[in-house]
């Protein structure tokens, strides 16, 4: 009875000599290409090549090789269906049992920025094809993709060979590969034309971390990355702490996306999260100013929240930052003297940032139970600066304001926000009324005085009542959109009561 026959071709090499000689050693002919065969022959395991199989030469610059009827005839014939069988055999088709294929390094080539030239010749023709041919015929044909799969094959086939379970998974697992590796491709040639809503928005993610649980306990989680996007914000160094949970990376996003605001402006900032929502924030001369204003904002709610500083964390930084409960601190950097102090919590995460403003792909998405809800991302922060009132904003208070809306952008709505400083003072988000949330946030300011503070408001308001209410607690002036059809109200309001008012044109409804 003749040898069972194994095809080898594959980019990632790691591994693949010892899983030859293994095969040899269980019987197994070897088929192999280019490099691999090469490599293969040099190691001592005997080999031939394509041509040796097919009759027919490697063609143009090897795009051409294992694309013939005596390979994917090998692969693909139901050993179970006579038919199959008499065709093969009149024809000297002799099966291939084993396929062993990884692909073009596409993405490597991505990452490095390779021109378009280079690209599509690092587009795999034959190997995808090899693949799904076997993976579609897996009850007959054993598939393996990934080179942490060759031990284990090896054992098993010592130990009588796959069962169809096994077969099954090694199918499923090909598959994944092409997908993945079709969807890279896809999404480049998507920038390459300018398709920025397609028809089929093909994205591929590779799962980087198993999380203890999602929100809550009884829910299972999972860290993925998109395949395509080469950096994040989300992307660190862990450099203390335990595990990183699902909400501490939600609540980590959250902080990350308001300090990106403040990316190349002069100052420090510093915000604290609470449930994906600013607890309180603050622009400083440096880390240890900005946190302690952030502090002094709001000493209550950043119990057990996390802290985003945009700077070196230093000794005297880190101090402050100890003496409260907090699950995670991210910073740029940490001075030795800081990891002392820090390091001494032993649950407490610090991360190393590694860029607010890495170049993605720009999009805000919701998975919707089967649907897939997908956006630009809320990057403009105002269309205009119009000042609607009598009273015009000083110098301070326009700052204030840009400050203001930076943070109440990044607010659940309804969501208003008031500072002072370039520092928060109440914050009110998550409501169903926009009055609400402004007597939200001056209730839970800790009685702190609001005279001569600037509200911001992520929307218009519909009345005049918050206009109202702002001035009886302090407010002297606010920036908002603007658009209502009762716009005249609320700058007659602030008229009357000496307010200053400015309308932005751009709303930043955030659910």
């Amino acid at each position: 009875m003749a040898n069972k026959r194994a095809l080898i071709s594959v980019t990632d090499k790691s591994g693949i000599v010892e899983f030859g000689k293994s095969l040899v050693e269980l019987g197994f002919d070897i088929i192999s290409t280019g490099n691999t065969h090469r490599i293969l022959r040099e190691a001592g395991v005997d080999a031939i090549t394509i041509d040796e199989l097919t009759g027919f030469p490697e063609i143009l610059d090897g795009r051409v090789k294992t694309l013939n009827p005596l390979v994917h005839g090998g692969i693909l014939y139901r050993r179970d269906v006579q038919e199959h069988v008499d065709t093969v055999e009149k024809l000297s088709i002799k099966s291939i049992d084993m396929v062993v294929v990884n692909l073009y390094n596409f993405e490597g080539c991505l990452r490095s920025g390779a021109p378009m030239e280079e690209m599509i010749e690092n587009i795999d023709i034959g190997g995808p094809s090899m693949i799904r041919s076997a993976a579609k015929n897996y009850k007959d044909v054993i598939v393996v993709t990934d080179p942490s799969d060759y031990d284990g094959i090896v054992e098993k086939l010592k130990g009588g060979g796959l069962s169809q379970e096994d077969r099954l998974m090694l199918s499923y697992k090909a598959y994944s590969l092409t997908g993945h590796y079709d969807s890279i491709i896809s999404n480049y040639f998507m920038d390459v034309v300018g398709d920025r809503y397609p028809r089929y928005f093909n994205m591929s993610f590779e799962k980087e971390d198993e999380l203890r649980y999602g929100e809550n306990p009884h829910q299972a989680a999972g860290l993925y990355k998109e395949s395509y996007i080469q950096n994040t914000k989300l992307d660190f160094e862990q450099l203390h702490g335990k595990q990183l949970s699902f909400n501490n990376i939600n609540d980590l996003n959250a902080a990350l996306e308001i300090l990106a605001e403040f990316e190349g402006e002069e100052g420090v900032a510093s915000v604290a999260i609470k449930h994906a929502n600013p607890c309180s924030a603050a622009v400083g001369a440096d880390a240890f100013e900005s946190f302690k204003k952030t502090y002094e904002a709001d000493k209550v709610s950043i119990f057990g929240g996390i802290v985003g500083i945009n700077s070196v964390v230093d000794g005297n930084t880190a101090q402050v930052l100890s003496e409260i409960f907090l699950e995670i601190i991210a910073a740029y950097d940490f001075t030795p003297e800081a990891l002392e102090i820090l390091t001494k919590k032993k649950n407490l995460r610090i991360l190393k940032l590694k860029s607010l403003t890495p170049k993605t792909r720009g999009y805000d998405m919701k998975y919707l139970d089967g649907k897939l809800l997908v956006q630009d991302k809320d990057q403009v922060l105002l269309e205009k600066i119009q000042t609607v009132t009598k009273a015009e904003p000083s110098k301070a208070q326009m700052d204030d304001m840009m400050f203001g809306m930076k943070i109440v952008k990044h607010m659940k709505s309804n969501a208003i926000a008031i500072v002072k400083d370039k520092t928060t003072l109440a914050l009110g988000p998550g409501q169903t009324s926009r009055i609400w949330a402004l007597e939200n946030a001056v209730a839970n300011n800790e009685g702190k005085s609001l005279e001569g503070s600037v509200l911001a408001s992520d929307a218009f308001f519909p009345f005049d009542d918050c206009v109202k209410f702002a001035a009886k607690s302090g407010v002297k002036a606010m920036v908002q959109p603007g658009g209502s059809v009762n716009d005249e109200d609320s700058i007659k309001a602030c008229d009357e009561l000496g307010i200053a008012m400015v309308f932005t044109g751009i709303r930043h409804f955030k659910h």
